[in-house]
Parts: C-alpha cells; structure tokens; sequence
C-alpha cells in the first residue's frame, strides 16, 4: 500500500473516533432502577421499641373520688406516688381516670410489692383532703373566688398543710378541704347562689357608694353657700354699728 492511502486512512479512523466522542458527550446520562445514589443525609435515631413482655395493673378511681377532675387525678396519682420507693415511682401513671402500674416482666418481686403499696394506699384515698387547685377545678372557680369565700366563711376549711417545694428550701402553707363538704357544694350548686349573692352585694355596694357619694357632694354645696352668705353679710354690715348701739343712742 502507497504511503498516500496509509495517511488518507490514518486521517479517516482520527475523524471517526473524534465524531464518536463527540456524540457519547451528547447522550444523556441514564441511570438502572437498582442504581443507587450516595449522598450524606443526616442520620436520625429511631426510638428503640421494647417488645419485652410487661407485667400491668389498673387502679379505676370512682367519680366519688375524683369527683369529676383530672386535677384531683393527678393529685391523687402524686400523692400515691410519694408513698413508694423512688425506683418505681416512674412505674406508677394515669390511665383513662384512674392509675396503672406497668414493670418488666423481669421484676415480679418488686411488682408485687408495688402494687401491694397502692392497693393499701388507695383504701383510704376517698378521704384524702383536697388542695386549692383541685377545688378551683371541681367547682370551676376562680381563685379570686376561692380566697373570698374561704374569708366570708361559706367555704369552710378543713385545716391547713404545709409543703416543701421540689428543689426548694422555702416552705408554703394552704388550706385543705374536706371531700365530702366539697362533694355537697358541687351536688347543690352553691357556687351560683354564692355568685348570685355577690353581684347583689356588689350592686348595693355600688348604690350605697353613688347615695354616699351625692350626700357629700350636697353638704359640700351647702356649707359653701353658708360660707358665701356670711361673707355676704358681714360686708354689707355697718362699720360700727355695734358699738353704736350699745351705748345706746338709738333709744
């Protein structure tokens, strides 16, 4: 072969392979449905869920304790709570208005005895004084109203308790009160009646204020007039007029 035909075929393949390149940038890239893309994402921690088998017990607490309130609930379940070992307080929550006890299955021993502890602890729970926040809730009142009323004496107290605060050295007293006077009020509504018998004492109040009010405005205006009608007088009164007569020349 002439050197002429191996340059005009070497020239041949170099356009080729160029062309081919080109047209390899022009396709899109694909990528397989199995293909997987890496990229950083951030990691979240999912919740580790115990499927361990649990041991469980359930406390239902009659309205005749709770008396409708899940203040009083919660009271109740904190002061349950305070009667057992601090290990297993956490074990101890609410549930559907009432209290349930849930442990692993690996600790029988102190379930058992958990459970004991509330069982005993819930036979006298009926009489358990009620604090000022549960009452407000019970009978839906204000606090302004609770510390009225327990002043005037018609919401009687039951005594007083005196608490420290978590994490706190100060200590504070409140009133307590008995369940079943509370239990009565709630039964025949005396919180509308106490209610009603305020805005009519306010309402006498506010008129014996407005009377007292315009009484001082007129003793005001009178002595003011009085004032006048004496200056009035003593300048229109002869100078000497007084001496005049006592020696007697008008006789």
């Amino acid at each position: 072969m002439e050197a002429a035909q191996w340059a005009h075929l070497a020239q041949t393949s170099g356009l080729h392979l160029l062309r081919e390149r080109r047209k390899s940038r022009r396709v899109p890239l694909t990528l397989c449905p199995l293909d997987t893309i890496c990229c950083d994402m951030p990691k979240t921690k999912k919740k580790k869920e115990s499927n361990d088998p649990e041991l469980i017990s359930e406390w239902p607490l009659p309205v005749a304790v709770t008396l409708g309130s899940g203040v009083r609930v919660k009271g109740i379940l904190q002061e349950i709570r305070s009667r057992l070992p601090s290990p297993v307080r956490k074990s101890l929550n609410m549930h559907a208005g009432g209290l349930i006890l849930v442990m692993p299955e690996t600790s029988k021993t102190a379930f058992r005895a958990t459970a004991s502890a509330v069982s005993s602890a819930l036979d006298d729970i009926a009489d358990l004084p009620i604090i000022p926040r549960e009452i407000e809730d019970i009978l839906t009142i204000t606090a302004a109203e609770r510390k009225r009323w327990l002043e005037d004496g018609r919401l009687p107290s039951a005594g007083t308790r005196t608490v420290r605060l978590q994490g706190r050295a100060r200590k504070i007293t409140f009133h307590v009160f008995d369940p079943r006077v509370v239990e009565d009020l709630l039964d025949r509504g005396a919180v509308d009646e106490w209610r009603e018998e305020d805005a009519a004492a306010k309402a006498e109040n506010r008129r014996r204020a407005a009377y007292q009010a315009k009484l001082t405005r007129s003793l005001k205006k009178k002595e003011k007039a009085e004032q006048t009608e004496r200056a009035e007088e003593a300048a229109t009164r002869l100078s000497g007029w007084d001496e005049f007569g006592r020696d007697g020349l008008l006789r």
